[in-house]
């Protein structure tokens, strides 16, 4: 090499060496361009020679695993390019999906590593647990692989898929034959089978059928009951498959005597035969007493059941027609032999009478049956006292029952300990005594022993008291002659009137009034009870404000109080008092004092306010009376 070639290098090296440097520091060359790899914070050389850019060093000085994305697994021998596909290295993501395509189609969401791992794309396990959550891996479909359910992993669905058996068994269940399922059953296939095998499948079919198998049901062929292998529409009850046992039954021959076709009345099925009949359960007629050994056929005549009648004389009319003590007939006995007999024994029975619309009580417990009962006849006869009482009731004189007009009811007074010494309960009647009517002799009410049509009014007796009345005048004063209103039976003196009876109860400042104020000259009947009529002055004579220039209602009600004049308040019922800058003053819309009957809206309203709002508004005018025609409430139309 000549010497000035060799100066030339030197000082070639001494300028570029720096230049090198500073690309190495601050990650660009001054000379010629910016860092192609952006902000990456390493020296140029860990990569690069100082022949060239390429090709970098055989065994760069660059750990990966320094960077928010260590390498591992198969990640380890991939190529750089393969990821860094330009030289800006920050630029790459770490998302699986940026660089690997999708073979699920979305179904799974982006994120890859939640069934991948780096070691390979086979599924890691405790992604598959999670399969427990909606369609649990058991039996035989723990060995099943994915594929078997998931057709072909690039198109197939894995995401909402069906987890009914039918969806992947449906061959199954078309093709099999023992029994042929098409027949009628269920496509729930875990309703015999299990997810261990699918032959040994069970049936419970009291749960799935709601009959259960029991006796000797339990040991019979399915085909006994499901003729040629239908199962649905199979009948549960017994006569549907042995009604041909039922027809050729003799003994008792069934249909003859039309028993019903429920045979586990008296059928069970452990054994056809030994059926028994519980009398007291299935018929409305328990046999007690004598009727428990008494024969079938003596009832059921001929063997018929059906029809038979429950009631006594329909078996024992022969027993009541010939029966002479007494005789039943002729005596008019009911045929309810229930009445006195038993089923224990025909004989000895017993009546009595207490069961009857006429019970006996007192002396008449030990009357001879003949006095009531007369030649023997029990039917029709009378409960009421009159009717054997008779001349008891017209023969009396103390007091003389038919002068007085006395009811026949002879219960009011009489009991049937004794006649004699009746008493009588005024409280009884409509009319019960009290105060001083309890002592009052029964001539002063009755006169000359009558007690029919008796007054029950106060007046009708204390005529002459109302009328002989000056404290106050009863008649001037036009009282109505309702004694009962003032007075009570206590005492005819110290009356008292509760006023809060009439349609003017007494309230407030009413109660302290004399009577005189109101009820002028003694006069009570006609008295009005609006408050203008009392208070027609004080109408006439307010000022603040002046009611009858302001032309306010008669009403005194709608402001004033009972308690208390002063004090009125007045209830503004629709157009809010505190509407706009009124604030309660009644003069900003009232400006006439005299007159509140005249209002302004106006005067806070103007017409260049109002006139834009209302555009094409039909019947629009600008005027008080008609704004307050849309706007009652205050507020917007209407």
């Amino acid at each position: 090499m000549r010497p000035l070639t060799l100066i030339r290098l030197m000082l070639l090296v001494l300028i570029v060496a720096p230049v090198g440097r500073v690309s190495a520091q601050n990650g660009y060359d001054k000379k010629s361009s910016r860092n192609p790899h952006g902000s990456l914070n390493i020296p140029c050389e860990n990569c690069h020679t100082n022949t060239s850019w390429k090709p970098i060093r055989g065994v760069p000085e660059f750990d990966h695993n320094r960077t928010h994305y260590p390498l591992r697994g198969m990640h380890e021998k991939v190529t750089c390019k393969l990821c860094h596909t330009n030289l800006v290295f920050s630029s790459i993501s770490t998302r699986c999906s940026d660089c690997h395509a999708d073979i699920h189609r979305g179904q799974f969401g982006s994120k890859c590593e939640d069934c991948h791992t780096v070691k390979g794309w086979e599924i890691h396990t405790q992604q598959v647990k999670q399969h427990d959550n909606r369609f649990p891996l058991l039996g035989a479909h723990a060995l099943a692989e994915c594929v078997d359910c998931h057709k072909s992993e690039a198109v197939g669905q894995f995401t909402g898929l069906s987890t009914a058996c039918l969806s992947c068994h449906t061959a199954d269940f078309q093709n099999a034959t023992e029994p042929d399922h098409k027949s009628g059953f269920p496509t729930t296939c875990e309703v015999c089978h299990s997810a261990d095998t699918w032959f040994g499948a069970k049936f419970d079919h009291l749960k799935f059928t709601g009959f259960a198998l029991t006796g000797a049901h339990a040991t019979l062929e399915c085909t006994a009951c499901h003729i040629g292998g239908k199962f649905k529409g199979t009948p549960a009850d017994c006569y549907g498959c042995h009604a041909k046992d039922f027809a050729t039954t003799t003994n008792p021959n069934h249909v003859q005597a039309a028993f019903p076709q429920q045979c586990q009345i008296c059928h069970t099925t452990t054994s056809w035969l030994g059926a028994t009949f519980d009398h007291n359960q299935y018929t409305k007629f328990p046999l007690t007493g004598a009727h428990v050994n008494v024969p079938c056929n003596s009832c059921h005549v001929n063997g018929q059941y059906a029809g038979t009648p429950t009631d006594c004389y329909s078996c024992h009319t022969k027993d009541y027609n010939g029966t002479t003590n007494p005789n039943h007939v002729q005596a008019g006995f009911p045929t309810s032999c229930t009445m006195c007999h038993n089923t224990t024994s025909w004989a000895n029975a017993t009546f009595n009478h207490n069961n009857t619309p006429f019970p006996l009580t007192g002396a008449h417990v030990n009357v001879p049956c003949a006095t009531c009962h007369i030649n023997g006849k029990y039917a029709g006869t009378p409960t009421d006292c009159y009717s054997c009482h008779v001349k008891d009731y017209n023969g009396t004189t103390n007091p003389n029952h038919v002068q007085a007009g006395f009811p026949t009811d002879c219960s009011i007074c009489h009991s049937t300990s004794t006649w004699a010494n009746a008493v009588f309960n005024h409280n009884n009647t409509p009319f019960p005594l009290t105060g001083a009517h309890v002592n009052v002799p029964c001539a002063s009410c009755h006169i000359n022993g009558k007690y029919a049509g008796t007054p029950t009014d106060c007046y009708s007796c204390h005529t002459n008291d109302y009328k002989g009345t000056t404290n106050p005048n009863h008649v001037a004063a036009g009282f109505p002659t309702d004694c009962s209103i003032c007075h009570n039976t206590a005492s005819w003196a110290n009356a008292t009137f509760n006023h809060n009876n009439t349609p003017f109860p007494l309230t407030g400042a009413h109660v302290k009034v004399p009577c005189a104020s109101c009820h002028i000259g003694n006069v009570y009947a006609g008295t009005p009870t609006d408050c203008y009529s009392c208070h027609k002055a004080d109408y006439t004579g307010t000022t603040n404000p002046n009611h009858a220039s302001a032309g306010f209602p008669t009403s005194c009600q709608t402001c004033h109080t009972t308690t208390s004049w002063q004090g009125a308040t007045f209830n503004h019922t629709y157009f809010p008092t505190n509407h706009g800058n009124a604030n309660g003053v009644c003069s900003t819309c009232h400006t006439n004092p005299n007159d509140f009957s005249v209002f302004t809206c106006t005067n806070c309203h103007t017409k260049s306010q109002t006139d834009p709002k209302h555009s094409g508004v039909s019947g629009y005018v600008y005027n008080s009376v008609n704004c307050y025609q849309c706007h009652k409430n205050g507020g917007g139309g209407g």
